[in-house]
């Protein structure tokens, strides 16, 4: 599946333009109501999950979207499609607001591309599925579980992190601090003792799965926001299944340091909501809610009314 909002798109091999996303899990952490409907597509106010994520790489400069996919999840991929029926019936009855709402689902600009992922066999294995559409391109991978929502008057931290490639030349890998006992939930990056100020980075020397807390080299999480030189996909190639037969991003992301290759923390100032879970979605939808025209002055007297 290609759906496009742009007529056509520049062909500079290294200019940072490529978002994959992979989207083919199950959703089991939001069972049941991921059953017959992609966790994706679960509604965060009046947005799914994954239009707030598309709209955030749109905004941070990505035009390229490639979803990598599985069977039973063409909803995501008919979200972001014209709905000619839809479209003319909204016209018909002079529904303005809606049918630019429905017509503004992928952003002006933005291409979505879709790959599928036959096997699930590992976030690296999900981004080595779509190498053949990244080429020699430097690239970035955002999955849509973390919503991010952007600081009032400071922008989006993604928009912030490209700025950071930019200005520094290397990969970025968005963190963020959790409480020390938490650590083990976590990927936890090592900067060699520092610990970047949100909005900063730092270069990491190591990587750590889900290290016990006495053994975590800081309280940095990765935190789902990845922006990655070409080499990696390169990496992920020679990369091995590693626990549970699965090929794993962090492993091709320590095998790029460990040749010499540079990755940076970038510490983000906002706070992630993970929508892969109950309690994270639940908070999302509080929080978006609350910064909605439409949805923030009832949310606010019911929250009230509650305490």
């Amino acid at each position: 599946m290609t759906s496009s909002n742009s007529s056509s798109s520049s062909q500079h091999p290294h200019r940072l333009r490529k978002a994959i996303i992979p989207v083919a899990g199950l959703g089991t952490r939001v069972l049941p109501a991921s059953k017959a409907i992609p966790k994706e597509m679960l509604p965060v106010v009046d947005k799914p999950v994954i239009q707030h994520v598309v709209e955030e790489a749109a905004a941070a400069g990505f035009t390229e979207i490639i979803l990598v996919t599985r069977s039973a999840k063409s909803a995501i991929e008919d979200h972001f499609d014209v709905h000619y029926e839809l479209e003319n019936e909204l016209s018909r009855k002079h529904k303005q607001d809606l049918l630019e709402s429905v017509q503004s689902t992928l952003p002006e600009g933005v291409n979505i591309s879709s790959v599928r992922q036959a096997k699930a066999l590992g976030l690296g294995h999900a981004v080595l599925c779509a190498a053949p559409l990244v080429g020699d391109e430097d690239f970035a991978v955002i999955l849509p579980d973390m919503l991010i929502p952007d600081l009032p008057g400071q922008g989006a931290d993604l928009t912030q992190m490209v700025a950071a490639y930019r200005q520094h030349g290397c990969g970025q890998i968005m963190v963020e601090a959790v409480a020390e006992d938490k650590v083990e939930r976590y990927g936890i990056v090592d900067c060699a003792g520092q610990s970047p100020e949100p909005g900063n980075c730092a270069n990491i020397v190591n990587m750590v799965e889900k290290p016990k807390p006495a053994d975590a080299p800081s309280n940095l999480s990765i935190n789902g926001r990845y922006i990655l030189p070409a080499r990696v996909m390169e990496l992920l190639v020679k990369t091995e299944a590693g626990a549970g037969g699965e090929i794993q991003l962090t492993d091709a992301m320590a095998s790029l340091i460990e040749e010499g290759g540079q990755l940076m923390a970038y510490t983000m100032r906002s706070k992630s909501y993970d929508c892969g879970n109950k309690a994270g979605y639940l908070e999302a939808n509080l929080v978006y809610g609350l910064a909605h025209p439409e949805t923030k002055d009832s949310l606010r007297a019911l929250l009230k009314s509650l305490a």
